[in-house]
């Protein structure tokens, strides 16, 4: 199960994609100085249960995007958006961030 927010400032002409693995949506990921709060920052990925396909069509209309989770960063990894140098760890869950500029 995966959970999809865009974020969608007008007066920026920005798009914000926001995907995570739905298992993910409560916890607290932390690793040293990397904290990743999916309890107090859940909402950030939104409430809404999404397919692929759902998502790939916003990747393509995306000016950023983050992924957290194994199903979520793979999803960016096969759309070619992001590579496997992009990710980082944070408590061995991966995430990735992409700006297009």
């Amino acid at each position: 199960m995966l959970f999809m927010r865009v974020h969608v400032m007008k007066k920026e002409k920005t798009r914000i994609l926001a995907v995570c693995d739905g298992e993910l949506i409560g916890k607290l990921l932390k690793d040293g100085e990397r904290t990743l709060d999916l309890g107090k920052y859940g909402s950030f990925y939104g409430e809404k249960k999404v397919s692929e396909k759902e998502i790939a069509r916003e990747i393509a209309r995306a000016t950023s995007m983050n992924f957290v989770g194994e199903k979520a960063v793979e999803i960016a990894l096969r759309a070619g958006v992001a590579s496997e140098r992009d990710v980082v760890h944070i408590a061995k869950v991966p995430h990735v961030q992409v700006y297009k500029i």
